[in-house]
């Protein structure tokens, strides 16, 4: 038997022979369309009443028709509303429902125009409790208006922003760098590798892949490289000739540094402008939210306030146990953003380590494809906005740049790494150097912020002095510093104890921090007894150091966490021992 070459279910053999082609609704239909195992579109499926029907009826489609009104509720439909099988709470919005997926794939819903005023919903409708209605909707002029933003908050901010986001140079040019230092840097990292890919030299030295497949080229053809094979992405695998590792180990006396590629310091110098203090404005709310941590009074905030938005060395000084380090440790945080620094600096042929991971806290740029992150300069990492605390071992040496005598390597001083962020001063009057050498070796900076530092060569370069300097003693400042220098610190702010009942508050707030339940009447028997009557004064660090020995008591007991007017007798008699 002759069959359709067109027919994709061809019959059996031992299959009754098909009906001719005929005519239904007055369209041609082929024998092999009636033996379809599925319905398609607007049909529907063969009737099973015991008759031997091999065709399938169409049903004509329904024409759209436009509602007016809101959509009706899923549960007034004929079909009761189908729960998905993930639960009710996962249920698909209204428009991916069952009743809408069984709708002709060629008839799109028809839009709801909007009901005329004269007109009210239809009363057989229901409103969608998935769907806003028309009242909820707040009218075009009840829209409150643009909030009033200042410029440097808006454009300024965005355009410091863009110009400080770093871009990955396509050149040496643009890098900043001559050949010859690439040179260099790529042969150190090779004999310490022994074989490497182009792609993975470009990924470790952070720089453009074209650039460093150019360069591979050009040491391959001095004799410098050779192939060692290939990748299956079509690179190649490259190792030193003998002549390039006897020019690597005269490069490695010169300076053993290998690491990303360094950035020169006239572009430092421009990020440093960018991303400056001084074009950061902090408001109440930044400040609310940097101390949200700590309970801090209204009237060291409203003093606090003033003085951070002006980028000015200040002076924090007080009774010991009182925070000053903690505040001091939370200013950067009222500047919110992130900053780009280098992983090293060329300067003047001399490299220096910047980034610094004991005081760096690094922050990961969104790599989502297309983004900005594609195409950032990897020479640069991005950080939060450091702060830097130096104690009792500060030294004259430490603001120095410090060049190892055996691989040549700089590292930058405190108050470079800390630039765009916090320098802190803490303990100020208990250094191995006296406070008079120390405060006159910034004197000059803290006056026109500029610094000079002193090159291994002996020569002497002007840096930024871009960090808020804070100097936070336990001592009186008159005490330490005559006249002239105080008169460069402009802002002087005393941490004075805390009241009774900041006190109080506070022994309530770590209590509850720790879990630990306050009986009746203990925090009232420990500051009596043990404040009033022995005219001890209060310290904001008194309540946590307390009750963390109150914690561990509990723990050594085994014994639920509960503060009792005992347990405070013991911890003051361990915490203050013979004072």
């Amino acid at each position: 038997m002759p069959t359709d070459p067109r027919d994709p279910f061809p019959p059996r053999p031992d299959a009754p022979p098909a009906p001719p082609d005929r005519t239904v609704d007055g369209r041609q239909e082929n024998a092999f369309l009636r033996r379809r195992p599925w319905p398609l579109a607007g049909e529907r499926p063969p009737r099973d009443d015991g008759e031997n029907v091999s065709h399938i009826e169409r049903v004509p489609r329904p024409e759209p028709v436009a509602r007016i009104g809101p959509p009706p509720r899923l549960d007034t439909l004929d079909e009761p509303r189908r729960t998905p099988p993930w639960g009710a709470a996962g249920a698909l919005p209204l428009e991916t429902t069952d009743e809408v997926r069984r709708a002709p794939r060629d008839l799109a819903p028809a839009r709801d125009p909007a009901p005329p005023r004269d007109l009210a919903p239809s009363r057989d409708l229901a409103p969608s409790r998935d769907l806003p209605r028309e009242r909820d909707l707040p009218a075009a002029r009840e829209l409150p208006p643009p909030r009033d933003l200042p410029r440097e908050s808006t454009d300024e901010q965005r355009r410091i922003e863009e110009r400080a986001a770093p871009k990955e140079p396509r050149t040496w040019d643009e890098a900043g760098l001559d050949p010859v230092f690439g040179e260099q840097l790529v042969l150190r990292y090779l004999v310490g590798v022994s074989t490497e890919s182009a792609r993975q030299v470009a990924n470790d030295l952070c720089l453009a892949l074209p650039m460093m497949k150019e360069l591979l080229e050009q040491l391959k053809q001095a004799k410098l490289l050779q192939h060692r094979g290939s990748t299956p992405m079509g690179d190649f695998i490259y190792e030193v000739t003998e002549a390039g590792r006897s020019k690597a180990i005269d490069y490695k006396r010169l300076c053993a540094y290998v690491g990303p590629a360094p950035v020169p310091w006239p572009q430092y110098l421009q990020s440093v402008r960018d991303q400056s203090l001084r074009s950061r404005a902090p408001t109440p709310d930044d400040l609310l939210r940097a101390f949200e941590d700590l309970i801090v009074s209204d009237d060291i905030l409203q003093r606090l306030g003033p003085a951070i938005t002006s980028g000015r060395a200040m002076f924090l000084h007080g009774d010991p146990g009182n925070g000053k380090t903690s505040i001091a440790e939370r200013i950067t945080r009222c500047f919110g953003d992130d900053i780009w620094i280098p992983h090293a600096l060329l300067i003047d042929g001399h490299l220096v380590k910047l980034y610094d991971p004991a005081t760096h806290e690094a922050v990961e740029p969104s790599a989502r494809p297309g983004s900005l992150a594609d195409k950032l300069d990897r020479r640069w990492i991005r950080i939060k906005r450091p702060t830097v605390v130096a104690g009792g071992e500060l030294t004259l040496e430490m603001l120095e740049i410090q060049v190892s005598s055996t691989t040549n390597i700089g590292e930058a001083p405190l108050q470079l790494k800390a630039n765009c962020g916090t320098l802190v001063i803490d303990d100020f009057g208990r250094q191995r150097i006296e406070p008079q050498v120390l405060l006159n070796r910034w004197i000059f900076p803290l006056e026109r912020r500029t610094d000079f530092l002193k090159l291994p060569d002996g020569r002497k370069i002007s840096a930024p002095f871009d960090p808020l300097l804070i100097f936070s003693t336990n001592l009186e400042p008159r005490e330490l510093v005559d006249e002239a220098f105080l008169r460069r610190i402009p802002y002087k702010i005393q941490v004075a104890d805390p009241t009774e009942a900041e006190f109080v508050g506070l022994v309530e707030a770590i209590a509850d921090k720790l879990e630990i339940r306050l009986m009746a009447g203990a925090c009232s028997h420990l500051v009596q007894r043990h404040y009033r009557e022995r005219g001890r004064s209060l310290r904001f660090c008194h309540p946590r150091d307390l009750l963390l020995q109150v914690v561990n008591q509990c723990a050594y007991d085994r014994r639920p966490r509960v503060a009792t007017a005992q347990d405070f007798d013991r911890a003051v008699m361990n915490y203050f021992g013979a004072l």
